[in-house]
């Protein structure tokens, strides 16, 4: 099945494997509330076990390092897609709002990216990830 849309994952390559798979749970959680109908249908097995739903698509995820990321970042808000971001800084703080201040106390071109999350049309997001690969 082909979806007109396309959701991708951009994750620094030099970060922990811990905080690859922080970042990209984050990053997910951020295109799920951004995009309610991406979700799927609730999951029950053969037992009757009722399970939550997942994002209903693939989720692509490439690596980066930092100048790819920001390059990544700007090709986005050239075409209008908005992105979830997070930041180095995130990994410090304790609770949402925090992570919040953090990014608010940096002007978009001091951001310290380690990753980025979007969707949108299938061709704009090849656009705006040329040149990237998946993340190994």
């Amino acid at each position: 099945m082909q979806f007109d849309t396309k959701i991708a994952l951009v994750i620094r390559t030099d970060l922990e494997v811990w905080q690859k798979l922080n970042v990209a749970a984050f990053l997910s959680s951020g295109i799920a509330a951004a995009f309610p109908e991406s979700i799927g249908e609730p999951y029950q097995d053969g037992s009757d076990t009722s399970y939550h739903a997942l994002i209903g698509q693939p989720i692509l995820i490439y690596g980066a390092d930092k100048p790819a990321l920001s390059r990544a970042l700007d090709r986005a808000l050239a075409r209008n897609v908005k992105p979830a971001i997070y930041t180095a800084e995130m990994f410090k703080t304790t609770h949402d709002a925090a992570n919040r201040e953090a990014v608010r106390a940096v002007q978009r071109g001091g951001l310290d990216l380690v990753g980025l999350a979007v969707r949108a049309d299938r061709k704009v997001v090849d656009k705006i990830l040329d040149g990237l690969k998946f993340h190994a």
